[in-house]
């Protein structure tokens, strides 16, 4: 096993000790000894299969057979969560063909930041993760069931999912993904004619034909934002059958992935041999397998605040210095936009999670003993699932990548690094997404242009006020000031002057997310401007360095004369409502800082200790 890799876990071991013991004896509390439903009174268990047919009327009654709570974040507007309309149906016949139930437990919202983006439902985008966990909570909260399936994909919902599940840990679940869509346009070409469009070269149609022609089909997105991240570290949690993460929907091979994920989960309750529940499957081994899956692939930024509050959900304490020493100790050893022209879909014809998975485990990078729902060890996930004769079998990964150029070897990879950075200095902690970053930009040093907002820097681009070097400074948008939107309008205009020829980066309380690109970003700055983080006493003018070398974030100012600094105030109530945002001031107001996993469900030290 790699030192670091054991080293980091071990830390999280030791850290997390009193927290993880009282999730664990919280966990056998809330088993019991056969189906959940047999404590309920009779009027209980009348309404929880009123529904139902004769057939699972007899079989709920009996008390002999599992029962598996169905929770999706189906919506038909939204081409990753389309494919999940007919998946209840395919689930349950499964279920039923091996002699038990399921159950529609509950729906979930779900929102698509690149719908919202730029719009004020944004910021209710982050806020979601936590709706999300509460509202699959609530669905499980009838004690009917014995296990769980968990039908979701993009940003926020897996991990509110993952939450979910977590609070429910006594249960066993498996996680099950639709897919991406087929590739569409290069997004070479789509981030050209967005630059373009930034700079007035293009119309609007031109604009909507080239998104049109990139977002075209039920799927998911297929560039490496949280989305396609979110499935590969479930997978290399071993929370997703092996192999699953990246089959298209529609596909013959995708329906009988999700029939088999239906048929497992049953396998894993507590009525049966295999009884392994989610809350102690996922241990600090399997977190560290994420996190790591997620560096060796330069995976999404929200995943440094994801990622914590997930841990945090089942126990564990994870900060950002176990990110950075991970990401010291990991190769990139893939090159997905916008880490290169790559789709998601070429890394799975390349090799996809098998090759992967074989890659690191034999370079000791990843817990080799761990469980995961298709049983024990992370080895059997280095197989990859095919349709034979009709069948579905798993045969051992490629041996070697059919296409270097996407997936590469730990022995000859893109770069040594995980291509994650944690910064420090003066103006606080960030993270920056070094992995997409062109050699010589990762370090840049110039003058401070302040704003306020995403809006305010785009009206001064197009005024040409930006022609020069700069850091440009977007501050007050943090998780407690407007629910830390993702700000992807900054991206075009910021690439057109670094191709202009100016070096410029972006400092921010705000996210870039997944699609951070060739801008070097020093996002999710802690402490936010509204709670006073010094990115609010930042002033235009101001010489800033933005270091992604060595972890430096510092306003090269006398250290007396900028404590003495008013921090700067700004009125937010225009953030407080329409579009739904008056409902959730309260829960805006309880997030933790962006290192603390921006979470409003686990606030305190009394929660988390009991």
């Amino acid at each position: 096993m790699d030192p670091v890799i054991q080293k980091v876990t071990d830390r999280i071991i030791a850290r997390s000790q009193k927290s993880r013991d009282i999730y664990l004896q919280r966990l056998e509390q809330a088993r019991l000894k056969g189906p959940h439903r047999g404590v309920l009174s009779c009027g209980n268990l009348a309404h929880g299969f009123a529904a139902c047919n004769k057939q699972d009327k007899a079989d709920l009654r009996s008390l002999t057979k599992a029962n598996i709570g169905i929770v999706s974040s189906y919506n038909d507007m939204l081409s990753a969560h389309q494919p999940y309309e007919h998946y209840p149906a395919l689930i349950k016949q499964a279920v039923n063909e091996v002699g038990s139930v399921a159950q529609f437990a509950g729906g979930v919202p779900a929102m698509c930041d690149g719908v919202t983006q730029g719009q004020p439902g944004m910021e209710l985008s982050l806020l979601s993760r936590d709706i999300i966990a509460m509202a699959a909570a609530v669905g499980l909260s009838h004690n009917m069931f014995d296990g769980g399936l968990m039908l979701g994909i993009c940003d926020k919902i897996v991990p509110g999912l993952f939450m979910a599940a977590m609070s429910f840990g006594h249960l066993p679940f498996v996680f099950v993904p639709a897919g991406p869509m087929p590739s569409g346009i290069p997004n070479k070409e789509k981030a050209r004619v967005r630059q373009l469009y930034a700079e007035g070269k293009v119309g609007k149609e031109e604009l909507l034909a080239a998104e049109s022609a990139s977002y075209h089909a039920a799927g998911t997105c297929t560039f490496y934002g949280t989305a396609n991240s979110n499935q590969l570290v479930v997978e290399m949690m071993g929370l997703h059958l092996p192999g699953a993460s990246f089959v298209n929907p529609g596909t013959p091979l995708r329906d009988e992935l999700t029939k088999a994920a239906a048929r497992q989960v049953t396998r894993l309750t507590d009525l049966g041999t295999d009884y392994l529940p989610a809350g102690k499957m996922i241990d600090a081994k399997a977190i560290v397998n994420g996190i790591v899956g997620l560096l060796a692939t330069g995976g999404s930024t929200n995943h440094t605040m994801h990622l914590v509050a997930m841990a945090r959900s089942a126990g564990f304490i994870v900060n950002w210095d176990d990110f950075a020493e991970l990401s010291a100790a990991t190769p990139l050893l893939t090159r997905i936009y916008p880490n290169g022209q790559a789709d998601i879909n070429h890394f799975q014809h390349a090799g996809g999670m098998a090759l992967l998975i074989r890659e690191l485990l034999d370079a000791g990078l990843l817990h080799e003993d761990v469980q995961t729902v298709a049983g024990p060890g992370l080895r059997r996930y280095t197989q990859q699932p095919v349709l034979q004769d009709g069948k579905l079998q798993w045969v051992d990964a490629p041996k070697t990548s059919l296409d270097p150029d996407v997936l590469a070897t730990v022995k000859k990879p893109f770069k040594a690094h995980g291509g994650l950075e944690v910064l420090s200095g003066n103006v606080g902690r960030g993270v920056i997404k070094t992995s997409a970053l062109r050699e010589g930009t990762e370090v840049v040093k110039a003058q401070a242009v302040v704003f306020s907002s995403q809006h305010e820097l785009d009206a001064a681009f197009k005024a040409g006020e930006l022609n020069k070097d700069c850091v440009v400074v977007v501050r007050f948008q943090g998780p407690k000031a407007c629910g830390m939107p993702e700000l992807h309008k900054l991206t075009p205009p910021l690439g057109v002057l670094q191709d202009r020829g100016y070096k410029v980066a972006l400092v921010t309380d705000g996210r870039m997310s997944g699609a951070s690109g060739k801008v070097p970003a020093a996002i999710h700055v802690t402490p936010e401007a509204v709670d006073g983080g010094n990115i609010a006493r930042i002033q235009n003018g101001d010489m800033i360095l933005v270091d992604g070398l060595t972890g430096k974030l510092q306003v090269l100012v006398p250290d007396e004369e900028f404590a003495k600094r008013q921090p700067a105030i700004m009125d937010m109530s225009a953030s407080y409502f329409g579009m739904g945002r008056e409902m959730f001031g309260a829960l805006r107001s309880q997030l933790t800082g962006a290192e603390q996993g921006a979470c409003s469900l686990f606030t305190t030290e009394e929660h988390l200790h009991g």
